[in-house]
């Protein structure tokens, strides 16, 4: 894990990961749809920087960031965006509900979904199980 550089928590919720990436140095955009969750994450960090926007419309930020996080949120549409804002040894950290080993459902991803969309990139960590899949590669 850099410790300076550009970071990018989507879906950030009160915004832990974005405050523990500031905390280490990171200059950190935090974005999430809920002004509510946004305003726990300003009064821990105030120092990150908080958009609120709906990722449904797309990426609202540019790259290049040295991280990018991404957890519990699905959209495969979004997916090139994430590797487009990596910077060349940008670390990607993403998680999304699955089918693996679970009954599945309308917003949990297929078996190998990440892998397949990510696969391009130099894969340090893959699983799936138990309902989840998650994914670390390196641009």
């Amino acid at each position: 894990m850099p410790a300076t550089g550009r970071a990018l928590d989507l879906a950030c919720g009160r915004g832990t990961v974005a405050v523990w990436l500031a905390r280490r140095g990171l200059d950190v955009d935090a974005v999430d749809v809920s002004p509510v969750g946004l305003a726990a994450g300003r009064e821990q960090a105030p120092e990150v920087h908080w958009i609120e926007a709906d990722l449904d419309d797309g990426l609202p930020v540019a790259g290049p960031y040295d991280v990018v996080v991404c957890q519990r949120f699905r959209d495969p549409g979004l997916y090139p965006a994430l590797a487009d804002v990596l910077a060349p040894g940008g670390l990607l950290v993403i998680s999304v509900l699955s089918g693996a080993g679970d009954e599945g459902g309308p917003f949990r991803a297929p078996p190998g979904e990440l892998l397949a969309a990510f696969g391009a990139l130099d894969v340090l960590h893959h699983e799936q199980g138990h309902g989840e899949e998650s994914l670390v590669a390196v641009r």
